[in-house]
């Protein structure tokens, strides 16, 4: 069963709302309105509405568009869910804290007949898997860091190869890119033993010119994430990647790891081709994806083509110069 939508995007007072802001950028017919605390500094420029009169105005579900410190959320949104239950709308996260195991929010929807959406609870129970070699053919954002644009690159190169009349889909494997997608497997929070296999069963056997587009997660470079990009990479057998990177950041992010800097884009290109090869000995680099959003745009094109030019393959940003020239390689392919 779909989760209900319109939604109403909820921000609360958290400083960022990546969940929000995706599903607007890529769904924005999904988004009626949204509702935030005065404190909150986030505008994501649609409506202001409280739950009654976006229920009133057409809204099934209330999104958590954002996540609070320390991913739990705080006393005051439990009170905001509660109410939004009580004014008829469903509610979807992406939180690990699963909405269906607390103690005041699941017995109040059972009663009232809403549904809680933890799009980050797995659906299903996953093998070990053999790992054969599948049919069909396969991309995989890759990323020097992470949350560097894989979703975003992932989604943009699946629109163009569509808009080109290529058989192509999106495999969303996080959160953000479920709630876009309407389907997926959020990678992080299955059991370490089972990432492969689930990734090999989001993107099954297919027909010899399908294209799964499978957005990547973590990256093998960060201390932190780097187990469930692994096995991302064996389970998904992907054919091409496409290396996702931000050029401004000097230490790797997500978190307090100032003592890791950014890997050599080079390196990165190496190790994930030595990885892929585990599963899929044809596996390789297809080109770079670079988020430029912080530079103006001549700074960018002259990185662009600087970095085009030194690892000898295709350098893109998905949002200022589009993927074309990725999609024009996965053409060939």
């Amino acid at each position: 069963m779909p989760i209900r939508t319109p939604y109403l995007l909820f921000l609360g007072d958290a400083p960022h709302a990546k969940t929000a802001q995706g599903v607007l950028d890529w769904q924005p017919e999904l988004c009626l309105a949204q509702s935030r605390y005065p404190s909150c500094r986030l505008d994501l420029g649609l409506p202001e509405m409280g739950f009654a009169e976006a229920a009133a105005a057409g809204a099934r579900s209330v999104l958590i568009g954002s996540a609070p410190a320390g991913g739990r959320m705080p006393p005051a949104w439990i009170t905001d869910m509660r109410r939004a239950l009580e004014a008829g709308l469903d509610i979807a996260s992406g939180l690990h804290e699963r909405l269906n195991d607390h103690p005041d929010l699941k017995p109040l929807a059972d009663r009232l007949g809403r549904t809680l959406w933890d799009v980050r609870r797995p659906n299903r129970e996953f093998s070990i898997g053999a790992f054969e070699r599948r049919s069909g053919k396969r991309l995989l954002t890759v990323g020097a860091d992470c949350a560097v644009g894989k979703k975003y690159t992932a989604l943009a190169i699946e629109r163009e190869m569509r808009a080109r009349g290529m058989d192509a889909g999106f495999r969303a494997t996080g959160q953000t890119g479920i709630l876009i997608a309407g389907d997926g497997i959020a990678i992080d929070a299955v059991v370490a033993d089972f990432i492969a296999a689930a990734a090999a069963e989001l993107s099954p056997a297919a027909d010899a010119n399908h294209w799964d587009v499978i957005e990547g997660q973590g990256s093998l470079f960060h201390p932190a994430y780097a187990g469930v990009t692994l096995g991302l990479v064996h389970g998904s057998q992907p054919d091409a990647m496409v290396l996702c990177a931000d050029p401004t950041r000097p230490r790797l992010g997500a978190g307090d790891f100032d003592l890791y800097p950014q890997p050599d884009l080079g390196d990165c290109v190496r190790r994930y081709t030595e990885a892929a090869r585990l599963t899929n000995a044809e596996a390789r680099v297809i080109a770079v994806s670079l988020n430029t959003s912080k530079l103006d745009e001549s700074a960018a094109r002259t990185l662009l083509n600087e970095t085009e030019a030194r690892l000898g393959l295709p350098c893109v940003d998905p949002i200022r110069t589009g993927v074309g020239p990725v999609v024009d390689l996965l053409a060939q392919i």
